[in-house]
C-alpha cells in the first residue's frame, strides 16, 4: 500500500534538512507530530528510513532511494490532479465545433480564437446549417453555431449576436447614395434570397420582410449558392437582403446599407441539452465574447 503523500513530503523535507527541529519548523508542525510521521512511514514500508541519534539525522539506503524517487513521483501525481481539476472545470478537452455558412465569416472564427486563447483544443468544420442541431443533439458535435434559431430536439440554444438587417449592393447601385434604404424602395428591384434548402429559418424570416411591399418584390435564387465574387450584384439593379456581418467577406465594388425598420437577424450557439463542466465553459466564455465585442444589446 502506498503512504500517504502528506508524510511523503514530510520526508523529503527531513531529507533535505536532516534536523527534525528545523524540518518541523520549515513545515509548521511541533517536532513530536514529524516524529509520529515518520515512525508511521517506516512502518507502512517496513524499512528504516532513517538513523537517528540525539545530534543528527542520517538517511538509509532505504531512506536516500525514497528521497531521490519520490519528488518525480509526486510532480506526477500533482499533474494529475490538476488535470482532474481542470476536466471537472470544463478547462481541458478537444471540442469539435460546427459552424454554417454565413457564421463563419467573422462569427465563429471570433469564437475559436478565444476557446483557443482560453487554452482549449478546437476542431471546427463548416456544416450544412438544418444539420447543425442535430449534430450536437446525437453528440457528433460538441457546439454549434447557426444564423437563426434553428428547430431541433436534445438541444439548447443561446442568442450569441444581433445584429442588422440590410441588403448588399452594387457602389453604383442608386440606393447606395442613401445611409439608409426602405423596404418598399428595395422592393422595386429584383431581390436574390439564399436557397430555402440551405437555411429555411433565414430565407423565410428575410422573404417575410417583403411581405408587404409595394411593388411586390421579384425574388430569385442563385444558380451558384455560395459565390464570393457576388457577380449578380455587380449588374447595379439586384439587393441582396444581408445581416451586417456580410461586410466582413464583402468584395471590392459591393457595399451594404441598412434596411430601416426591420427587425434583427440573431446567430445561435447551440449546446446539448445534457452538458458538461466543459459545454459550459464555452457558454460562458461566448457570453463574455459577445459582451466584448456588442454582439448583444445592452
Amino acid at each position: 500500500m502506498a503512504p500517504d503523500t502528506l508524510s511523503l513530503r514530510y520526508f523529503l523535507v527531513l531529507a533535505q534538512e536532516l534536523n527534525f527541529t528545523r524540518a518541523a519548523a520549515r513545515i509548521g508542525i511541533a517536532q513530536p507530530a514529524l516524529s509520529a510521521r515518520m515512525r508511521r512511514l517506516e512502518a507502512e514500508l517496513g524499512a528504516a528510513l532513517l538513523i537517528r541519534d540525539t545530534r543528527s539525522v542520517v538517511l538509509t539506503t532505504a531512506g536516500a532511494a525514497l528521497a531521490e524517487s519520490a519528488p518525480p513521483a509526486l510532480a506526477a501525481l500533482d499533474r494529475a490532479w490538476d488535470t482532474a481539476r481542470k476536466a471537472a472545470a470544463g478547462e481541458l478537452g478537444t471540442l469539435r465545433i460546427g459552424y454554417s455558412l454565413s457564421a463563419g465569416a467573422e462569427t465563429a472564427p471570433a469564437l475559436v480564437d478565444k476557446l483557443i486563447h482560453k487554452g482549449l483544443e478546437v476542431g471546427a468544420v463548416q456544416m450544412a446549417t438544418p444539420e447543425i442541431s442535430p449534430a450536437v443533439a446525437d453528440g457528433r458535435i460538441d457546439v454549434g453555431i447557426t444564423r437563426g434559431e434553428q428547430p431541433g430536439r436534445g438541444v439548447r440554444r443561446y442568442l450569441l449576436r444581433s445584429m442588422r438587417v440590410g441588403v448588399q449592393l452594387a457602389e453604383h447601385h442608386p440606393l447606395a447614395e442613401h445611409p439608409e434604404v426602405g423596404i418598399d424602395d428595395a422592393a422595386a428591384y429584383p431581390l436574390r434570397l439564399p436557397d430555402r434548402a440551405a437555411n429555411p429559418v433565414i430565407h423565410d424570416q428575410l422573404s417575410a420582410l417583403f411581405r408587404d411591399a409595394r411593388p411586390n418584390p421579384r425574388f430569385h435564387t442563385p444558380a451558384v449558392s455560395f459565390d464570393l465574387s457576388q457577380r449578380d450584384l455587380r449588374d447595379g439593379l439586384t439587393l441582396a437582403p444581408a445581416g451586417e456581418t456580410a461586410v466582413a467577406t464583402q468584395p471590392a465594388g459591393l457595399t451594404w446599407r441598412p434596411l430601416r425598420g426591420a427587425p434583427t437577424l440573431t446567430i445561435h450557439l447551440v449546446l446539448p441539452r445534457e452538458q458538461s463542466p466543459l459545454h459550459r465553459r464555452v457558454r460562458a466564455i461566448a457570453k463574455t465574447l459577445a459582451h466584448e465585442l456588442h454582439w448583444l444589446p445592452d
